[in-house]
């Protein structure tokens, strides 16, 4: 049966999708995020998105409605208009915005929208902003930390749908829309529990006696700043323990710099707090390192503390800690001062009645803190520590008794564990302190649980970094932003490869390949959360620890191998693909989304194992991928050190294969690719889709085109492989990459030949010679052009800082597509998206811009293969990027020159 297209497989506002979703990840206060750690979300303007376009036809499925192209075109404008208004973080919130794009996906659905579905829910981005979209949402996952995040998103607030709050205090406003009511009471409550927990442990908090230097009087300290100590390995020093500090900075900002000193009296060692710029900066940061990773050297006697020695004691047990500052809340801004006797000994004076000693993960890769002693989760907790989460914990109970709505009180009591939950994460010895932000960083900065030699443990009382209170305000924001529908959404736990999808639109987020397995990670929750919550989801935590062998990634640890690793995946994935294709509704696309970077791209251009797996599950299980769309979401690594990896999720719109669909060879692959790719990539170009994402998106029309056959044959008779498809795709690409050149002038074609060869460095004329006249040309046209320095036997192309200063394209009489491709990169580097940038591109007509944007696509491609260019891959990258908004801007422009207007309107 043959199915509407839907905007999904034909054009998306990848720009203005891209720009929101990227901008998301510097939102925090209300962002669902902060509802509870969770790993590598996608971002809601994202999934929002491909929502929309998945339920919403594409204007050229009714050709009976828009009967000429230029029709399509404005329909299609206006649905991507939604799509743009919708995808902006302040209307997330917005109900005309979201009204819009609802009534339009109903008008699709005269007899009911349809409902979706999420079996990889991870952090509920998903199905969250499919009921925000005002579809019945269904989610679920393995891993009982997600479900539980998933359930406060999605499932609970809608229970309470505008209702007033409950507490007995005074209400802080008169109308409550939402699930403002069961915010406001998630606040109060959590304070009555921050006041009984300061009655029962408070006196283990004390605040700090401050001297007349720092102010004199008492101040709340914010954090102990700690150290882990071996004993010295010189046996002269009988035993004395010596720290292990990563570095002697307690603040180091521009116009404050506090650090702290040794002391050296004997064996004992005490520690001073400086202000001021110290002498010797790099001391200061070296602390008492001695190389990479656990080599140290001995404050008492200046010997190497060697990493074999640090992991024995610490596998022996025979770590401790020292107090190595205090950090106190002060007038203007944090003060630092010495450690006590008193302080040090009184975060050791108590012992917790319950520990979370439950195994730790020894994953080798993501759980290296157990190299150096930790065997279970209760070892990443001191006891202090431990006694906090436990009285929070502990006391739940008693806070939420007076509820009387039972479902309410459950409701409540689920948010205040999670807020516990949440306070674990800055309370353990794998926090650190953050010495330019002044803050107690978070126990999960990476995805992994390294070793922390030094930890900050913050006070859960204070008013500041750490404190629980903090954490319940980012919950609590969260969830007055929280979408409310009638019908609310579900849930629940269930491995992916058991889910019936029958009826369900699928639009989700799988595992991707050997990445990082969440399950040994969120055991560190999952301890605490089924302390609390035991009772009241008593399926959800039924089992001691996370479940871990059914997680859906190829993990040769766990799976006794790599080959065994790669087949657990393939097959695993393949299922549940094939149940998406085979039960999923027929008449939408499911969109999977796979975090692709660039690293998975080989030196070569082709891709990795990771990316070829996963995709080879998708066909195998009988989809065929009709378009892949690359939303990015965050630069990854350094731009200022040349790095030019982007985090991609590549979105996959998906339909089940025809049923007699056709076999073809190797040779009639090749010949469609290049009878249908090129015009694709047109399409991309004009769609200005960044070069760094062309490989990328350029699967898309080459992995329909193989995925719509059953099979393709190579010349032994055996199926080819997706792997291999994907190599042929990028051979395809590099070759129409390179056929570009021929539409540019001779003396850029010229230049174009003698960067890839050279880059910006000298050559020998006679091979400059050589190839100027193959183009029927000479070296002195490339010279004129002011492309070329040709001196002493000696050719380089002239790099954009030794270009002309007053350089203006009208003037040139030997204008060419070089000069004005480097002169708009240099101008955008300077000044951006600019009047001035504007103004120059208005001056090279609309035939010389567009063969100045294919020359970028070009030159991208060159840099980015070769190392040491990945900065210049990095300049052609910005100025696509920005293209539609840049030529927008030259079109808005009518400046004229005496009485001449500026050449076209681009």
């Amino acid at each position: 049966m043959t199915y509407k297209k839907k905007l999904i497989e034909v054009a998306i506002p990848l720009e203005a999708i891209n720009a929101a979703s990227a901008r998301e990840k510097s939102i925090r206060h209300g962002h669902p995020s902060t509802l509870h750690l969770w790993w590598a979300r996608r971002p809601l303007a994202a999934c929002r998105a491909v929502l929309f376009a998945q339920l919403v036809d594409d204007p050229s499925s009714h050709p009976e409605e828009f009967t000429t192209e230029e029709e399509i075109e404005a329909e299609r404008d206006r649905l991507f208009q939604i799509i743009e208004d919708m995808v902006k973080w302040e209307n997330s919130t917005n109900e005309e915005v979201l009204e819009r794009a609802r009534a339009e996906i109903r008008r699709n659905f005269p007899e009911g929208v349809p409902p979706t579905y999420d079996p990889f829910s991870g952090g509920g981005s998903i199905p969250l902003e499919a009921l925000r979209l005002g579809l019945p949402s269904t989610g679920s996952d393995l891993n009982p930390v997600a479900v539980m995040i998933g359930k406060a998103m999605i499932e609970v607030p809608s229970q309470f749908k505008d209702q007033k709050p409950a507490h007995p205090g005074k209400p802080e406003r008169l109308h409550y829309r939402g699930a403002e009511g069961l915010a406001e009471d998630i606040l109060w409550y959590a304070q009555a529990l921050s006041d009984k927990a300061w009655e029962k442990i408070g006196h283990l908090y004390p605040q700090v006696a401050l001297s007349k230097k720092d102010g004199g009087g008492e101040a709340t300290v914010l954090a102990w700043l700690w150290a882990r100590t071996v004993a010295s390995p010189n046996p002269a020093v009988r035993g004395a323990h010596v720290p292990l500090i990563s570095n002697y900075w307690l603040c180091n900002k521009p116009k404050k710099s506090v650090w702290v000193k040794p002391v050296v009296s004997g064996t004992d060692i005490s520690f001073e707090v400086h202000n001021g710029k110290p002498d010797d900066e790099d001391a200061v940061a070296a602390g008492t390192k001695a190389g990479r990773g656990a080599n140290f050297r001995c404050l008492l006697t200046g010997d190497a503390i060697i990493a074999d020695y640090v992991k024995a004691e610490g596998m022996a047990g025979r770590m401790g800690w020292r107090l190595l500052a205090i950090v106190v809340e002060g007038k203007g801004g944090r003060r630092y001062v010495a450690p006590t006797k008193e302080h040090e000994a009184l975060a050791f004076s108590e012992k917790p009645d319950w520990r979370p000693e439950y195994p730790l993960s020894q994953h080798p890769q993501y759980m290296s803190v157990t190299n150096y002693g930790p065997t279970n989760i209760s070892d990443l907790f001191m006891d202090r520590q431990t006694i906090a989460l436990n009285t929070f914990m502990g006391l739940i109970p008693d806070v939420v008794r007076d509820i009387s709505d039972l479902a309410y009180k459950r409701a409540i009591l689920s948010y205040l564990v999670l807020c516990v939950s949440r306070l674990a994460n800055r309370q353990s010895t794998s926090t650190f302190w953050h010495t330019s932000g002044e803050k107690v960083e978070q126990v999960f900065a990476m995805q992994a649980l390294p070793m922390r030699w030094d930890t900050a443990e913050g006070n859960p009382f204070s008013s500041s970094s750490g404190n629980f209170i903090g954490q319940v305000e980012y919950l609590a924001k969260s969830v007055a932003a929280l979408p409310c529908s009638e019908q609310g959404g579900v849930e629940r736990q269930m491995d992916a490869q058991n889910v019936d999808f029958s009826g369900f639109v699928i639009s989700t987020d799988p595992p991707y390949y050997d990445n990082v397995p969440y399950a040994d990670l969120s055991d560190f929750f999952y301890v605490w959360l089924r302390k609390g919550l035991a009772s009241t989801y008593p399926d959800l935590f039924s089992t001691m620890l996370v479940p871990k062998q059914e997680e859906l990634v190829a993990d040769y640890k766990r799976h006794g191998g790599k080959d065994e690793a790669d087949s657990f995946f393939l097959e695993g994935m393949t299922t549940v693909m094939r149940h998406m294709a085979t039960q999923g509704r027929p008449d939408v696309p499911a969109a999977i989304y796979y975090a692709f970077r660039q690293g998975e791209v080989d030196e070569s251009g082709f891709s990795v194992k990771g990316w070829a797996t996963f995709l080879q599950a998708i066909v195998d299980a009988g989809y065929s991928i009709g378009a892949t769309w690359p939303v990015r979401t965050e630069l990854v690594g350094n731009l200022k050190k040349n790095k030019n990896a982007l985090a991609t999720s590549v979105v996959m719109a998906c339909r089940p294969r025809a049923a007699d669909a056709e076999t073809i060879s190797r040779v009639e692959f090749i010949r469609a690719l290049r009878r249908e790719l090129p015009a694709a990539l047109k399409e991309m170009h004009r769609a200005s889709i960044a070069p760094v994402d062309i490989p990328q998106a350029s699967i898309g029309p080459g992995i329909a085109i193989f995925s719509r056959y059953a099979s393709v044959i190579e010349r032994d008779d055996s199926p080819m492989s997706v792997k291999t498809a994907l190599q042929i795709i990028n051979e395809e690409l590099d070759q129409y990459l390179s056929s570009q050149e021929g539409d540019f002038d001779p003396e850029t074609r010229f230049a174009v030949t003698w960067f890839t060869q050279h880059g910006y460095e000298k050559g020998v004329f006679g091979d400059a010679d050589n190839l100027a006249r193959a183009r029927g040309i000479s070296v002195d046209d490339v010279r004129h052009a002011g492309i070329v320095e040709s001196s002493a036997g000696r050719v380089r192309i002239y790099r954009r800082e030794e270009l002309e200063k007053d350089w203006d394209p009208e003037t040139d009489r030997h204008l060419t597509v070089w000069e004005c491709c480097q002169y708009l990169v240099r101008q955008h580097q300077l000044d951006g998206l600019s009047h001035d940038t504007a103004l120059l591109l208005k001056k090279f007509g609309s035939d010389k811009a567009e063969a100045v944007k294919d020359l970028a696509y070009v030159l991208y491609e060159i840099s980015d293969k070769r190392r040491q260019d990945r900065q210049e891959a990095t300049a052609y990258n910005a100025l696509v990027t920005d293209w539609t908004e840049l030529t927008r801007q030259a079109a808005a422009i009518h400046d004229t020159v005496g009485d001449r207007q500026i050449k076209l309107d681009i």
